[in-house]
């Protein structure tokens, strides 16, 4: 199990927090993903490595932006 932590911006209620966790939960790997709006975080679980611009790209489709934090 590897953990990601992301920041990111533009989150501001929990329709933000749901948005971004139903991208990033589709993707191939992912077993967890916290996400909070009150801090701008996001935290990302999975069984190996996620490449971080596969998450990135989510939380873009999303309609917000985020950087690593690791």
């Amino acid at each position: 199990m590897t953990a990601s932590e992301y920041q990111v911006t533009g989150m501001t209620c929990g329709h933000c927090e749901l948005s971004i966790r139903e991208e990033v939960s589709e993707i191939a790997g992912v077993e967890d993903v916290q996400v909070s709006a009150a801090t701008g975080t996001l935290v990302v679980t999975a069984a190996g490595e996620i490449d971080d611009a596969t998450v990135l790209a989510a939380v873009a489709e999303a309609g917000y932006s985020a950087v690593s934090v690791r």
